[in-house]
């Protein structure tokens, strides 16, 4: 029932939803979304998602608005008023105090011979047939249909306003989803040793040098310049393959394609590439000089994995 609910909305995007997003994004105040019940902690979530996507928007409770919250209202403001019927007292008594601070008022509403309906400038239709409730009481449909307008009203001003992911990642440092849009391979390398050797190293510096950097690899190098890599796997098929060991080097050895990344690309890029190939390790350049080394438990610790 929920998900036919939202399926009809898509009737209700109309000139209406078309100038909110125009009003919104010629507007140079907040959007003040309001709202009583389960209609408030709807409203709560819109404005949290429009905070975070380039609309500056901030919560009024439809109680305390008659208690002194009015006063957070600016006359460049637009009110967003969600309610499923329209006709709940507060409601009734909160719409013409709106109406008369001149604020164009919007009814994100599902009836629309209601006094809500009736008042407000522009309307965000959310009609719904009856709630998943089998007593058709408990906002269950029509808060699924508020949060599926207000989600799509949303993301087309994001789209509107451009908002790309590095707008996004600027409103979100923290956690994994942060991390994911600003964290760069570079800053995970330069926690690391940067172990190397040359290409006519022995076996037994090899496996030292392995031992000591605790990343499970290598990297052979020529003056900077990446010549290959040498992980602990490509000593064990060494062993299967030579009989003796004398006069083996690192680059009999070798890998001499290394997967590699400029140390400027995303964290989260590197894991597309360390899954797609299955490895545990990439190298990390800098204008195709070795940088640095990059390990599958460097993503691990982040949390991006």
């Amino acid at each position: 029932m929920e998900a036919q609910a939202i399926l009809g909305l898509v009737n209700y995007v109309n000139d209406d939803f078309v100038e909110i997003v125009d009003r919104i994004i010629a507007g140079n105040g907040r959007v003040i979304i309001t709202g009583i019940g389960k209609s408030a902690i709807i409203a709560q979530k819109i404005a949290a998602t429009f905070n975070s996507t380039g609309t500056p928007a901030s919560f009024m409770h439809a109680s305390d608005a008659v208690h002194g919250d009015l006063g957070m209202i600016r006359t460049e403001d637009i009110i967003i008023c969600i309610s499923k019927s329209g006709n709940t007292p507060e409601i009734k008594v909160l719409t013409p105090l709106l109406k008369r601070s001149g604020n164009l008022l919007i009814g994100m509403v599902g009836q629309l011979d209601s006094v809500l309906a009736k008042q407000a400038d522009l309307i965000l239709n959310t009609t719904v047939d009856k709630e998943a409730c089998p007593n058709n009481l408990a906002p269950t449909t029509s808060t699924t249909a508020q949060l599926a307008m207000g989600d799509a009203l949303a993301m087309s001003l994001l789209h509107a306003r451009n908002f790309d992911s590095a707008d996004f990642a600027r409103f979100h440092p923290g956690g994994s989803l942060g991390k994911k849009l600003y964290l760069k391979v570079s800053e995970l390398a330069e926690r690391n040793l940067k172990p190397s050797i040359s290409a006519n190293s022995p076996v037994k510096d090899v496996i030292i040098a392995i031992s000591k950097n605790r990343l499970g690899a290598v990297v052979v190098t020529d003056r900077n310049h990446i010549l290959g890599i040498i992980t602990d796997g490509d000593i064990r098929r060494m062993l299967e393959k030579y009989s003796s060991l004398d006069g083996v080097t690192a680059k009999d050895i070798m890998n001499k394609n290394p997967k590699t990344v400029e140390k400027d690309i995303l964290a989260a890029s590197a894991i597309e590439i360390i899954r797609r190939f299955n490895i545990t390790q990439l190298l990390v350049t800098n204008a195709d000089k070795y940088y640095g080394i990059v390990h599958l438990h460097d993503l691990l610790q982040e949390g991006l994995i």
